[in-house]
């Protein structure tokens, strides 16, 4: 009883983390012209610096968040088989590990962007290639990384004996993933909202589904 109760907090948990961490990038990367804007990070031009410290902060505030709901995807999934449950947890922190650097990160490139024009031309050039390197890459390494993880997690609850029904198999993060991303850039009036932060709304869904999932078996209990 205990134990899924301590589940059901993690889980809320982790959709209070993908709440505060896309609300923060939000701050950080929204402007009405960032659809268009993408290249050398030019959309950072028309979004406010007071935004982007609030957005820093937030983000980050939240990101601790999403590891408290990996562990509750981890609960959910254990009962059908422990080795697979754990390297979805185990995968899953690697990927917020890296997402929280790539998010820390944010606004020091937007502020750089605002001083374009007050830098050497041939530094700032330098800069930029320099953070896409060793930073924007790491937006790459987590969708790559998300990818592993959902295969994971579609086998164990394919193969049974999870607290999720077999449906839940396709409420996996990169198939939200893509299909929000096929939303945004189909609708960019809402695309140009979505888009910027997709992860946060994918583990929003992904979280959410799995606390009502867990509510068939919270019932019986609160019943007794």
């Amino acid at each position: 009883m205990n134990n899924l109760r301590t589940t059901k907090i993690l889980g809320y948990m982790g959709l209070l983390g993908s709440i505060l961490v896309g609300l923060g990038e939000h701050l950080l990367h929204y402007s009405d012209d960032i659809l268009g804007n993408a290249e050398n990070y030019g959309f950072f031009n028309t979004v406010p610096q007071h935004n982007m410290s609030w957005g820093h902060f937030i983000s980050v505030a939240g990101l601790p968040f999403y590891f408290a709901g990996y562990i509750h995807i981890y609960q959910m999934l254990r009962s059908g088989n422990e080795m697979f449950a754990r390297i979805v947890l185990i995968i899953g922190f690697i990927a917020f590990a890296v997402g929280g650097i790539w998010i820390g990160s944010r606004a020091t490139i937007g502020n750089i962007v605002h001083l374009e024009h007050s830098i050497n031309p041939e530094a700032y050039v330098k800069i930029v290639d320099h953070y896409t390197r060793h930073l924007e890459i790491l937006v790459e390494i987590l969708r790559g990384v998300i990818a592993l993880l959902s295969a994971f997690f579609v086998i164990t609850i394919i193969k049974g004996g999870t607290f999720y029904k077999k449906w839940m198999a396709f409420f996996n993060p990169i198939t939200i993933l893509i299909t929000l991303t096929l939303i945004g850039f189909a609708l960019p009036s809402i695309g140009k909202h979505i888009l910027p932060i997709l992860m946060n709304i994918t583990h929003f869904i992904l979280f959410a589904l799995s606390i009502y999932q867990l509510r068939a078996f919270l019932k019986p209990v609160n019943d007794v």
